[in-house]
């Protein structure tokens, strides 16, 4: 089981947070965690960080954090502020980075406001595996 405090978010006007859910021409790769802006995020599992990226290529202020464990799954959390460097070795529990106001990117006035969140996302190589299935 995945040691997760935070809800996970549910539908809104701008889809569900849940594994697999319907997003147009894709669908949702990972689980999206409710959390206010600032909440701590702390590392799902035990790793290297192969990587803090950018989720959006036109707006390089959003960013996440790929950790990398020793069975070569590739775990990444969104929409975090990190609070650690590429080629940190960290443990399970460990702070990685500070939840960031992601509905401000998504506002607009027809719809109700995007509820905050992180997502949550597990790759094997290219392939999308459900958070809920790999910790359970």
């Amino acid at each position: 089981m995945i040691n997760v405090t935070l809800p996970q978010r549910g539908a809104d006007d701008w889809g569900s947070g849940a594994f697999g859910a319907s997003r147009g021409r894709r669908t949702h790769k990972g689980i999206d965690y409710a959390c206010y802006p600032g909440t701590i995020v702390k590392s799902p599992v035990a790793g290297l960080v192969t990587r803090i990226g950018y989720p959006y290529g036109d707006d390089l202020s959003y960013r996440y954090v790929e950790v990398t464990t020793p069975d070569g799954m590739r775990h990444r959390i969104f929409y975090i502020e990190p609070l650690v460097n590429h080629g940190d070795i960290i443990r399970h529990g460990s702070p990685i980075g500070e939840a960031q106001d992601i509905a401000s990117r998504y506002e607009d006035p027809a719809k109700r406001p995007m509820t905050n969140h992180i997502h949550f996302e597990i790759l094997d190589g290219d392939t999308p595996i459900n958070p809920d299935e790999y910790f359970g």
